[in-house]
This record gives C-alpha cells, sequence and structure tokens, in this order.
C-alpha cells in the first residue's frame, strides 16, 4: 500500500511537470521609444526620466530609434562620409545611445538600436539628401518613377548596394557599442512596397531566372514570390554577418501583419521565424478593437509561429498614435489574451502612452 501512494504521488508530480511550461527565459517586455512626437532623446535628462519611468512600470527591454528621417541617433562615420550628415542635427555633441545604455543597463533593461527608416528615403521631405546624393539607389515603379508609398519614397531594397549600405550602418553600430544588448528592423526593414523592383537589373535578372517578363501587376504571386525571397536572403546574410560581428547581440524584427506584410511590403517574415534568422518577432498587432487583435494573435499562435519558437514572440501593442490610446480596460483584454495563447511578453508603441497609463503599469503590469 505504501508503496503505490509513492508511485502515485509521483506520477501526479511527473505529470504536472509534464503540463506546466516553465519559462526559459524572461518574458519581453518592451516599449518603443521613437524622436517622433517625444522628446525624450533629446536631453540627457530625458533620457535619464524615461528609463526611471520603465523600469517603475516593469519594462525590460527598450527599442530605441537610433535611424529615422535619413538621420543616425549616434555619431556614425559612415552617414558622415556618405552624406556629411553624421548624426540629427539636434543632437549634435551628443552621443544619446551611450546615455541611453548607461542609464538603462545601470536598471538591468535590454537596449536595442532600432532603426525604424529602414530602406525609406524620404518622408515629408525628411531624408531627402539621400536620393539627391545616390540617385542611383531610388526604388522604381512601372512607371519608371520613384516609388511612393504613405508618404515615403524608397531604396531599392533589392539592389546590393543599398543593402551594403544598410548592413554597413547595423555592424558600425553594434562594433561602436560593444554592449548594445540587440538591433531590429521593422516593417521598413528589410521591406520593400511591392509597387518596386522595376529597376532595369532587376526586371533582367528576373527574366534571366524565370524566362519571363516582370509583369505589370506589382501583385502578381510570382513576381511578389520572387521579390520576397530576395528580401529574404537578405534577412539572411544580415543575421549571419551581425553574429559574426558579435555571436551576443539578439536580432529583433517588428514587421506588419502576415500575409498583408508579405503581399504590400515583400516581408516573409514568417520564413525568417521558420528558418532561424531572427532571435525575436514583434508583429505590428496595432488594432482598435479586442475582436481584431484576438484573431491576429490566433492567426500568430495557430498558423506563423511554431509552438516551439513562441518564446520569441513579443506582440506589437498599440498604446498611442496621434490623440488615441486604448482604454485601460482594452489594455488589460489584450494582455490576458496574450497569456492566454502562452504568450508572456509583449512590445508597446510608444513610450508616450506609457505616461498615459503609468497606474495601470505600475500597479498591475509590473506584477
Amino acid at each position: 500500500m505504501k508503496s503505490t501512494l509513492i508511485i502515485l504521488s509521483f506520477l501526479l508530480i511527473f505529470n504536472s511537470c509534464k503540463t506546466q511550461q516553465i519559462p526559459t527565459k524572461t518574458p519581453i517586455r518592451g516599449v518603443w521609444i521613437t524622436n517622433v512626437d517625444s522628446q525624450v532623446m533629446y536631453t540627457k535628462e530625458g533620457i535619464r526620466e524615461a528609463v526611471k519611468v520603465c523600469q517603475e512600470s516593469g519594462i525590460n527591454h527598450i527599442f530605441v530609434v537610433m535611424w529615422n528621417k535619413g538621420r543616425t541617433l549616434y555619431p556614425s562615420k559612415i552617414m558622415d562620409k556618405t552624406f556629411h550628415i553624421p548624426i540629427e542635427e539636434k543632437l549634435a555633441g551628443r552621443d544619446p545611445l551611450r546615455e541611453m545604455l548607461n542609464e538603462a543597463h545601470a536598471k538591468n533593461i535590454k537596449v536595442y538600436a532600432w532603426f525604424e527608416f529602414g530602406f525609406s528615403a524620404e518622408n515629408n521631405g525628411f531624408g531627402k539628401h539621400i536620393l539627391e546624393t545616390k540617385p542611383q539607389w531610388a526604388a522604381l515603379g512601372n512607371d519608371g518613377k520613384v516609388v511612393v508609398k504613405n508618404g515615403f519614397k524608397w531604396m531599392n531594397a533589392l539592389d546590393p548596394e543599398v543593402q551594403d549600405f544598410m548592413l554597413s550602418l547595423l555592424k558600425e553600430t553594434i562594433v561602436q557599442y560593444p554592449d548594445l544588448d540587440g538591433i531590429q528592423g521593422d516593417d521598413r526593414l528589410p521591406a520593400l512596397p511591392s509597387e518596386c523592383g522595376y529597376n532595369e537589373a532587376i526586371t533582367k535578372q528576373y527574366k534571366t531566372e524565370t524566362g519571363q517578363i516582370a509583369p505589370k501587376n506589382h501583385l502578381d504571386t510570382n513576381w511578389v514570390n520572387w521579390r520576397a525571397e530576395r528580401l529574404n536572403q537578405f534577412q539572411k546574410r544580415l543575421y549571419f554577418d551581425l553574429k559574426k560581428v558579435n555571436p551576443k547581440i539578439q536580432i529583433s524584427m517588428s514587421p506588419s501583419i502576415f500575409p498583408w506584410s508579405k503581399e504590400q511590403y515583400l516581408q516573409d517574415w514568417v520564413t525568417w521565424v521558420r528558418e532561424g534568422w531572427v532571435d525575436m518577432v514583434c508583429p505590428q498587432i496595432y488594432r482598435y478593437d479586442f475582436a481584431k487583435y484576438q484573431k491576429e494573435i490566433q492567426l500568430l499562435v495557430n498558423q506563423q509561429i511554431p509552438k516551439e519558437k513562441l518564446h520569441i514572440l513579443s506582440p506589437g501593442v498599440l498604446l498611442k498614435v496621434g490623440k488615441y490610446t486604448p482604454s485601460p480596460a482594452f489594455l488589460q483584454q489584450m494582455i490576458d489574451e496574450n497569456r492566454r495563447n502562452n504568450i508572456q511578453g509583449e512590445t508597446f508603441f510608444f513610450y508616450e502612452g506609457i505616461r498615459l497609463h503609468e497606474e495601470f503599469f505600475k500597479e498591475k503590469y509590473k506584477n
């Protein structure tokens, strides 16, 4: 009888261990810090205050913008040599990334350099120096003109020279800041509007490889797949090249939702996850009602992210854009939905939204 009880007790403990998933890594509780609609980066005191608020709010990852409006937010020799703009002009004489690293690491918060502008070249006049200096870098549509989508002009992300330039900035960052925890691309890196790809060198290569003329319909399935695969190979190269420079650097991407990301921006990020070309993925699940948010989460966990890789997933949650911010109840719903699906963390866009919900983050989210 005694031995039977011992065996039963062992089986109960064993089964309990089997069903309970013990996290192997600290859950990602992240936030983006931008240089748009925010003044954090423009003073050392602003950075110190932001890090303090993040720590009090339970944030353990900061994704800080380092490439926007055609400028770096760290002193860049590459940008100085290529465009004679070593850093965003308002930041001249400072090193905001070093300031952020020092403040955040003192509070055990990881810092990722976020290259928000990606392969875009201009937005409302910001960044126009890129194509003025390098007109051959422009991404062309089937009308032969530079593609403009959602107000952005684009560099040709399929051009090896353009890819080399972007990769050189990423490498420069991780060499210059050896204590940097990671880098991050987003819905513009690596990405390219599907309207692009009609540069002569690209269409010639397409014909050589497929025997077909590039179709005028930019959403043609074969044409989309061929160009997306070229960006896939760049993502693979980016991942392994940066790991050679610093094996500990973490590679994170924050793409649009799939499959829209592939159809509209040639971002086949589900392949990046499957092939192991990314260490963390933060899809932008920016939704204004719970049913739509829940739908995207279900697609993520049931179709797009393998169960064994759920730990690298940190969904992007919209916290503020313009005058919009979610209600505390909706915010709690989204976090609860993540936990129900064994997603242990999320990343919020963006920091100023935390200031609008300080009580929520300090009292509920931190615990």
